[in-house]
């Protein structure tokens, strides 16, 4: 190898790797996405009496802590956030449904979306007291990292979250998401200052993460009484990494 080509591939290396063939990801195009433990629907107005209802389940406050917005009081106050707020394509929400009783059970949304470098982030997360701590918690977020991964080609999927809000970042790490680092003064929210705290999950990553949430969203996984045996986390780190 000559000197000039020595150069020239260290200045290539400076610039970062190829990715050769790239020619971005598909905008998201709103869908219902079916699962084993639930269904998640693009928001409508129509979902908005039983989200109400069941975000009231536990008193109507816990959800909405570290949200920037809620909780509402009324019917007609989260009727108006939902209209002002949850029917564009960005953030593109969707209602969660428990796929046993056809209820409307939570909210989620894919946020900055960014097609050409293929990076979105999922969030404005809120379980129902009925969502909570189930198989279909889960199986919510593995179906919209799947839709955004192998549905629409993402190269990177994120996770944010008030750096103050520990539950949240301990549900980040048990999904697979990897910790970058925090944001300091990021934002205000509810009159107090906001650090954020970024995850990420990379498409090279995605297929060992894939793999974790299939095996323990298999009903194999689960007692009589739901219980799981092997938490994810557990199975993930059994799996062979992949680049």
């Amino acid at each position: 190898m000559n000197d000039k080509t020595t150069i020239t591939a260290a200045q290539d290396a400076a610039f970062g790797w190829p990715v050769p063939g790239w020619r971005g990801a598909t905008p998201p195009d709103p869908r219902v996405i079916d699962g084993r433990y639930c269904r998640i629907e693009p928001l409508i107005m129509g979902h908005a009496s039983q989200l109400h209802e069941a975000f009231h389940a536990d008193g109507g406050t816990v959800n909405w802590h570290y949200l920037p917005y809620g909780p509402f009081e009324t019917l007609a106050d989260f009727e108006a956030f939902l209209e002002g707020t949850c029917l564009g394509s960005d953030p593109l929400f969707y209602t969660i449904f428990d796929a046993a009783s056809g209820r409307a059970v939570g909210m989620a949304s894919y946020l900055r979306i960014d097609p050409q470098p293929g990076v979105i982030e999922v969030g404005h997360i809120n379980y129902a007291p009925a969502l909570q701590r189930s198989p279909a918690a889960t199986e919510v977020m593995y179906l919209m990292m799947r839709q955004a991964f192998d549905g629409w080609g993402y190269r990177r999927y994120e996770w944010k979250c008030n750096n103050l809000n520990e539950r949240s970042k301990r549900a980040a790490v048990r999904l697979g998401f990897t910790f970058e680092g925090v944001f300091r003064q990021a934002a205000i929210s509810k009159g107090r200052n906001r650090d954020t705290a970024w995850f990420s999950i990379l498409d090279g990553e995605w297929p060992v993460v894939r793999a974790a949430f299939e095996q323990w969203l298999d009903p194999a996984n689960f007692d009589a009484s739901g219980q799981q045996y092997t938490g994810l986390a557990d199975i993930r780190s059994s799996l062979p990494e992949t680049g």
